[in-house]
């Protein structure tokens, strides 16, 4: 396998988020000043700069295409124009049409930072098993310990109670059931229909990550401890792995939901969850010469692609447990690994503001 540099391009800042858009058209990367690119996927041209958030924006998060797995038609399923939501150290959440470079709505949650942003699965209800696409989506933000639910015209629909510590994490269940919101002390999971609570799970430390895997069976924390913890929502069950040289905050499944790649160190540790999880397994360690400081798995195949803070980036094989298949060097650590929906581009931004596209040649 090859990686070839497809286009580049400059921030005016530390690359703080990057995220593709759902059909892959535009690359969105937010600068830690403020300001939010919009990139052409397949050529780098810019189309838009959004002014983003006064004082910084921190995070981006695409609202997803319409699950349509029931018995719907064409006609009921409308493609929604391109909408990319922002959180910044304004306090506020930012709606954006993205083709035409509007800001369309904004939700002002108070003083605090807005860093979490979670979209639930649009158009999908997990209590029936018709997909709805008239179903609203709904946006999930987290502002210090307040967690609110947003329409996309930036109306909220819930502000539910505050938590007892700032939340540091969010996660939607990919299935749409729930949102996870991690604080110190541990996971509450609300329902992503009524917002009711519907389960906490205890965690005596503090956690840095969250993410689901996309079977919707496994909820994973990176912690300060250092470790990783493991749950079985569903079931009642939780795992602890731990052995780490740092604390961990990063995590990503692969689409199978078998492999789970953590940092924590100067190896990205995987773990093999299937069947009853990795307890007893020995994780596959793949090393860098620093320390790990980004993992990534394509959207629906099996590279694994990791950074570290040398600037290297390298794409691996896990699946077949096989070692390096590319490296590339950045010309700083990394901040963010996103690859694009069809996994043919890796997007890769860094501390200095440079974004590098990759293609993938097998």
């Amino acid at each position: 396998m090859n990686l070839t540099k497809h286009w580049a391009a400059t921030l005016d800042d530390y690359a703080i988020d990057l995220a593709w858009s759902p059909d892959g058209a535009l690359l969105a990367a937010a600068s830690a000043a403020g300001p939010v690119s919009l990139f052409a996927g397949d050529t780098g041209a810019k189309h838009h700069t959004l002014p983003g958030h006064v004082g910084g924006t921190n995070t981006l998060a695409w609202m997803p295409p319409c699950q349509t797995t029931g018995p719907t038609t064409p006609a009921t399923v409308a493609s929604p124009a391109p909408l990319l939501a922002t959180g910044g150290q304004d306090g506020a959440v930012k709606f954006w049409d993205a083709a035409a470079g509007q800001h369309t709505a904004t939700a002002a949650l108070g003083r605090t930072w807005v860093e979490h942003l979670a979209w639930r699965p649009y158009g999908q209800n997990p209590k029936s098993k018709i997909q709805n696409p008239n179903l609203a989506p709904v946006l999930f933000a987290a502002a210090g310990k307040n967690l609110s639910a947003l329409r996309a015209d930036g109306t909220v629909a819930h502000t539910f109670k505050p938590a007892p510590k700032t939340i540091i994490a969010l996660a939607a269940q990919p299935a749409g059931g729930c949102v996870a919101a991690a604080q110190f002390g541990g996971v509450q999971l609300w329902d992503a229909d009524d917002f009711l609570l519907q389960k906490e799970l205890p965690y005596a430390n503090g956690i840095h990550a969250l993410v689901w895997s996309p079977d919707s069976k496994w909820l994973v924390s990176g912690n300060q401890d250092p470790s990783v913890h493991l749950w079985l929502p569903a079931d009642n069950i939780e795992l602890h792995m731990s052995g780490y040289e740092g604390k961990v905050k990063e995590l990503s499944f692969d689409h199978t939901s078998r492999w789970l790649a953590s940092g924590g160190g100067r190896d990205a540790c995987i773990w093999d969850c299937s069947g009853a999880g990795p307890e007893g397994r020995e994780p596959l360690m793949l090393p860098h010469d620093e320390k790990v400081c980004a993992v990534a798995f394509q959207t629906t195949h099996s590279l694994l692609a990791t950074a570290a803070g040398d600037g290297t980036v390298m794409i691996w094989s896990v699946d077949r447990r096989q070692p390096l298949r590319a490296t590339v060097k950045m010309p700083a650590a990394a901040t963010k690994l996103a690859w694009s929906p069809d996994d043919a581009l890796l997007a890769i931004g860094a501390e200095n503001g440079a974004i590098y596209v990759l293609r993938c040649v097998a």
